[in-house]
């Protein structure tokens, strides 16, 4: 019996780690795809006896930024950053009265920032177009960003609310006792426990903001963001200029990741709590 258990236990985790091996290869296969025929020479890449390439050159990301991805990759910086600055003006406070405060409708409004999301934005997207046009803010960065934030803004009311309702009211009373408001309780006290969680909440919505693509193409002319500027631009080049694009799409978010990684895993250990 005794040695039948040690069986099944190893018989388990052979099978967990099996699964957790064929999860990473699913999600990480992709990427390396990516990366390798982003760099491949022509030769390698369209020779059908080499499926790793072994010849790189750069010139295929440099053809990418002479047509115009270098702009447009700025613009995906200048957008996601002032997306992640509207919505955490917004967001936050909203927030933080979730969690903190008890009010008539809470939970009902609760669901009713988070059904803003069940709208697809194509059928929103003639309307949108039509108002930024009498606003003035069509083909411009700004009105992305606006649209952007409209996305991103319940996620980060849900996520800052979960982090917020993580800290306990009691650190926030104790600092109101010794003399500070509540003002001065919620920087001085709340904002530093709950910053590494809405670190992990920036990132989301940078990545969501660096990968929309459907709201800049329609909303933008000239001033794409790099999403946009592949779906129009690239898509028509070689298939090897595709990989470079895709590389350039997913390196930013990678190294944004892997920068902020220590503050999503103390997200994890503060929602946890």
């Amino acid at each position: 019996m005794e040695e039948s258990s040690i069986v099944k236990y190893y018989l388990r985790k052979i099978i967990v780690a099996g699964l957790v091996i064929l999860a990473v290869l699913w999600v990480i296969t992709p990427f390396v795809i990516s990366i390798l025929y982003a760099f491949a020479s022509k030769t390698d890449y369209y020779s059908p006896n080499i499926l790793i390439p072994l010849h790189y050159t750069l010139e295929h990301i440099q053809k990418l930024l002479d047509l115009g991805a270098t702009r447009a990759i700025i613009n995906s910086v200048i957008v996601a950053v002032i997306t992640i600055i509207i919505s955490f003006a917004l967001g936050l406070p909203a927030g933080y009265a979730f969690a903190k405060f008890v009010f008539r409708g809470k939970d009902s409004l609760k669901l009713l920032i988070i059904g803003l999301r069940m709208f697809p934005i194509l059928v929103i997207a003639v309307p949108l177009v039509t108002l930024y046009i009498r606003l003035g803010l069509n083909d411009t960065l700004l009105g992305v960003a606006l649209a952007h934030t409209a996305m991103a803004l319940p996620f980060v009311i849900i996520i800052s609310s979960s982090i917020f309702a993580g800290v306990p009211k009691e650190l926030e009373e104790a600092a109101m006792i010794f003399g500070l408001d509540r003002k001065g309780a919620f920087f001085r006290i709340t904002m530093p426990l709950a910053l590494p969680g809405l670190t992990a909440a920036a990132i989301f919505t940078f990545i969501m903001s660096w990968n929309e693509v459907f709201i800049a193409s329609v909303l933008t002319l000239t001033n794409r963001t790099l999403p946009a500027f592949i779906l129009t631009s690239a898509m028509a080049a070689p298939d090897f200029i595709k990989f470079a694009a895709g590389f350039i799409m997913i390196f930013p978010a990678m190294v944004f990741v892997f920068i902020a990684r220590k503050y999503l895993i103390t997200m994890w250990g503060i929602t946890l709590k």
